[in-house]
């Protein structure tokens, strides 16, 4: 069945797929799992390098080309990137995000042999049918990433991981089979799902990829991932075998980050690295039954996981029925455009723990920005939105995102003088969320 005929089927399966999401760590939802950045730093609530522990225990990480990994408790799958200098924080988004690298002009390098594919080939013409290559520029972060996805329809629907253009302000795809570039607009997300749907502009005929409508492929079978591997703007392909069709992984992201746990995934071994994120997993027939999304690290053997594709689909189903229930999210959020300190962070700058007054401390704010424009600078603490007090920049995050863009709230913070100020802010569209 091609992909144009699937994603309308009424049929879609739901519940393969479910995150164990700790309330409060909403912010989560920035988690970089596998892409490709290239450039400025690993930063931002985009949380470009996120850890997976799998259902065995073993080291897992999100795939992300160019997660520079400034922090050393997380392994790097990323190509070598820099502008970025130390220190987590949270995005700039509603204000909270995930975790990161504060931003700067440094430049750096991390790498990692696990993101050097050893075993893998050039994708075949029929291996490539449907893929795309996928890059973003991450305006608010300095920084370039890059990942994979899947045609869906002929008008240029494309499905691909969510954290592949999780922060992108520019979203520019290319078919593999035709080399031809396309700008591409947010359709609709599901971050806790780690599912994006877009939409290339003024495309027409494309070819779809094939999709599987067998249910999940089964262990001991032979699949292949095709991906934009470390970003390099070639498709490759790694042979593998399922070795599970319905394990669990966990995710987890520096300091006070909670996990997500994503249940009924496919395991496969296979040489998968950065910038597979979003690929095809096909099975012996060429058909697509899985998205592939995260990996482990620190061994010879790659264990990687997929998103079934019937889960995903059903998420596509979702977004294409204008349904913004749940955690889907259609079009882009509402944005503030500050980042906000975590406590953890605070605890380790000089002096301390930072500002005693209770709220959302912000790390820093981005030029040009509702928050840049009603006068908020680094330093100053958020106490209440609309009246409702602020206790936490998860608390914030959750707040925001409940608006639209557009929307107009009122700010009250407390600035580095220890002054109480009050502005009315209009929410601007925000990058992909």
């Amino acid at each position: 069945m091609t992909a144009q005929n699937m994603h309308h089927d009424d049929g879609a399966q739901t519940g393969y797929l479910t995150i164990a999401l700790v309330p409060e760590a909403r912010h989560s939802r920035r988690r970089k799992v596998i892409g490709s950045a290239v450039g400025a730093a690993a930063v931002s609530a985009l949380a470009i390098t996120g850890l997976v522990v799998g259902a065995n225990g073993e080291s897992t990480t999100a795939l992300s080309s160019g997660s520079s990994a400034q922090t050393a408790n997380l392994p790097s799958l990323g190509d070598s990137s820099s502008g970025a200098s130390g220190g987590t924080y949270a995005g700039p988004r509603g204000g909270y995000g995930g975790t990161g690298t504060w931003p700067g002009s440094d430049s750096g390098s991390s790498s990692s042999t696990a993101s050097v594919q050893q075993d893998a080939t050039t994708a075949s013409s029929s291996e490539s049918t449907g893929i795309v290559l996928i890059d973003t520029v991450l305006g608010y972060d300095q920084a370039q990433a890059a990942g994979t996805g899947m045609i869906l329809t002929s008008d240029g629907l494309v499905l691909t991981n969510n954290h592949v253009i999780d922060g992108a302000t520019e979203i520019t795809v290319t078919d593999a089979s035709t080399g031809k570039t396309y700008t591409a607009t947010v359709v609709g997300t599901d971050a806790t799902s780690d599912v994006a749907l877009l939409q290339l502009q003024d495309a027409s005929g494309l070819t779809t990829v094939t999709l599987d409508n067998e249910g999940d492929p089964a262990v001991a079978d032979d699949v292949t991932a095709v991906g934009n591997a470390s970003g390099g703007g070639v498709l490759m392909a790694a042979d593998g075998t399922v070795t599970s069709v319905n394990s669990s992984v966990t995710t987890s992201s520096e300091y006070w980050v909670s996990g997500e746990t994503l249940t009924g995934m496919i395991e496969f071994q296979a040489d998968v690295v950065s910038g597979d994120s979003g690929g095809a997993l096909l099975d012996s027939q060429g058909e697509v039954v899985g998205m592939t999304t995260a990996a482990s690290t620190g061994s010879a053997t790659v264990t990687a996981y997929a998103i079934p594709i019937e889960d995903a689909m059903s998420i596509v189903d979702q977004i294409l029925a204008g349904d913004a229930s749940g955690d889907v999210t259609l079009g882009y959020p509402a944005f503030l455009g500050v980042g906000i300190a975590s406590d953890a962070t605070m605890a380790l700058m000089p002096g301390g723990s930072g500002s005693s007054t209770a709220g959302a401390q912000i790390a820093y704010v981005y030029d040009g920005t509702p928050a840049a424009s009603a006068g908020l600078v680094a330093g100053d603490v958020i106490t209440a939105i609309d009246g409702t007090a602020i206790t936490s920049g998860d608390q914030l995050s959750t707040l925001i995102a409940e608006h639209s863009p557009g929307d107009s709230v009122t700010l009250t913070w407390t600035d580095t003088s220890g002054v109480a100020q009050t502005a009315t802010v209009t929410l601007a569209s925000g990058p992909a969320a």
